[in-house]
């Protein structure tokens, strides 16, 4: 007999999360293979590009498991937690692990400090952001304070893929891997910043769009496929940069960015 108190699980939104959490676990063990390679003196730049594609992979999985939820009216207090679990995963150990791989092993200590902090800062962050949730209203917040882990995440893998492009070798990746460590430390401290972030949670199934404004998304995600090496980067540093020039960008072209045509009130929330 099932008990009174047992949580619900939705399927489709959690089916996402559970891919969030496959993506995030085969990244680790990924680069964890890669270590091995490059301790035995072998190549390991195919095992890099793939734990990369696993963390964008896994970007991909977080975006669909809310509007999934958001779409039936199945957000629930199991989906937020199961969520936040695979996000420790696939936004904080991975990319924190491939940096330290890359780069900070050869700090030592110093090394495995800044990949900590990294890792601690994105953790409190997801516990801060479900105690907000918790208290707040039923009708999603529009905005994020600080920049969300899992655009941390994919900053760093897509910046990490676009130097494997001019690699050096399969460790070093030449001299650019210096600007990670820094990067890891300020996108720790951006995470818990007043710096505002859309949360794009009005845009959703019954979001409306014009012909041209269309077919300018479909070429913008055509443009991306084919410049994998180096445009998620650029989307994903814009998006960093959009976050300190929004409050100068007048609100009829943010609502045009940020916002859906719709009534965001049609959407039911659980």
């Amino acid at each position: 007999m099932q008990h009174p108190n047992e949580p619900k699980i939705y399927l489709l939104p959690n089916l996402m999360t559970a891919g969030n959490l496959f993506c995030g676990f085969a990244a680790t063990l990924r680069i964890i293979e890669a270590a091995t390679l490059i301790s035995n003196g072998q190549s390991a730049g195919t095992l890099y590009h793939e734990a990369i594609a696993f963390i964008l992979g896994a970007c991909v999985f977080d975006l669909l498991d809310g509007r999934l939820a958001r779409l039936g009216g199945h957000e629930s207090p199991f989906g937020r937690e199961f969520d936040s679990l695979a996000d420790t995963i696939s936004f904080g150990i991975a990319p924190a692990l491939l940096v330290y791989q890359i780069v900070l092993r050869d700090f030592q200590r110093t090394g495995w400090l800044i990949a900590f902090f990294f890792l601690l800062c994105g953790t409190l962050r997801l516990a801060r952001f479900n105690c907000v949730a918790a208290a707040s209203s039923d009708k999603p917040e529009k905005d994020f304070s600080g920049f969300p882990i899992p655009a941390a995440a994919g900053l760093i893998a897509s910046l990490t893929l676009f130097m494997l492009w001019f690699q050096v070798d399969d460790r070093t990746i030449g001299p650019w891997r210096n600007a990670l460590p820094p990067l890891l430390i300020f996108l720790s401290f951006m995470m818990f910043s007043h710096v505002k972030y859309p949360s794009f949670k009005s845009v959703n199934w019954r979001t409306q769009r014009s012909i041209p404004a269309f077919l300018g998304l479909i070429f913008l995600l055509a443009f991306t496929a084919m410049n994998y090496q180096w445009m998620p980067a650029v989307l994903f540093v814009s998006f960093l940069v959009y976050g300190f020039v929004r409050p100068f960008i007048s609100k009829a072209i943010r609502r045009e960015i940020e916002e859906d045509a719709g009534d965001d009130s049609e959407t039911p929330t659980a």
